[in-house]
């Protein structure tokens, strides 16, 4: 009885408002999936991999080329191009600036060379982050004259997706760009090329239903959401309720449609095994 008289007892303390404000923005991150609050730093080491649950944040490009490219360099081509507005579509010039100043971007994908585990390759890697990762006449192009430019230097060719699919500002110009760079990939592997697909979260609309889906090898991060119309769409058109791991990364290799899902820890031993076993065993290719 006494004892407890003088036992600290626990008490769960709530940060005041001025405590929240003096914590410095971007120093925890939550988890969206599970909930877990984490160090920024922490996350970062971890590759934006929640260590609760396992959930793979979203990488913009330059964080994925480092990660994933020797040394995270990458000689860029065509940084130069960015979109117009050949429609004269209501506010897009201005949200195409605005697209520019947030993400620090020209476009929604940066492409170039570089070299996996030694392996020379030409890389695309797509960022979420500029328009969601619409595919417009320059994402398009960008994408092609990458695909032109590993057949040429025969090369392979790695490239990451991610997208909410077509950029309506564009209409028909950027519902174009699925043929073009589909017709562009079809050459390349008539070639012998090697394309290696990685879908990260989400993939989606005309770039899952055009050249992301065409790979020798069709990889994806655990949980990424691959598919072509949206959850709500496909529910309203078909009037029946979807398994709910429908459109996931691994629902998609249940069914065949990828060829394995790879955490993002083990995603570039794995790129410069498939580069190892389908590399030249002649003279290296200069990477330019």
């Amino acid at each position: 009885m006494f004892k407890d008289l003088f036992q600290k007892k626990k008490y769960a303390v709530v940060p005041s408002e001025r405590t929240k404000r003096d914590i410095p923005e971007g120093l925890m991150n939550r988890c969206p999936k599970c909930g877990q609050i984490q160090l920024s730093k922490e996350l970062e080491k971890n590759l934006k991999v929640c260590s609760g649950c396992g959930h793979h944040y979203r990488l913009n490009a330059w964080e994925r080329i480092a990660m994933t490219l020797d040394e995270g360099r990458l000689f860029e081509i065509d940084e130069n191009l960015v979109s117009e507005d050949p429609l004269q579509f209501p506010g897009y010039a201005a949200k195409l600036e605005q697209q520019k100043a947030s993400s620090g971007l020209n476009d929604a994908v940066v492409t170039g060379e570089g070299e996996i585990g030694g392996f020379p390759a030409v890389v695309g890697v797509m960022s979420f982050d500029f328009f969601s990762g619409s595919m417009g006449s320059v994402v398009g192009e960008k994408v092609t004259r990458a695909i032109e430019r590993a057949t040429e230097k025969k090369l392979p060719l790695v490239f990451f997706s991610t997208s909410g699919g077509a950029r309506m500002q564009e209409s028909i110009l950027s519902l174009m760009q699925m043929a073009k760079t589909s017709a562009a990939l079809a050459k390349f592997q008539e070639q012998g090329g090697l394309f290696i697909s990685v879908f990260t979260d989400p993939t989606l609309g005309g770039v899952s239903a055009s050249f992301a889906s065409l790979g020798d090898y069709n990889l994806a991060e655990p949980g990424a959401i691959v598919g072509f119309a949206g959850r709500i769409v496909i529910e309203q058109t078909i009037r029946q309720k979807l398994p709910d791991n429908f459109q996931t990364a691994e629902f998609n290799l249940q069914h065949g449609q990828l060829d394995k899902v790879v955490h993002r820890k083990d995603m570039r031993a794995l790129l410069t095994k498939l580069l190892d076993m389908h590399a030249w065993k002649g003279e290296p290719a200069d990477v330019q």
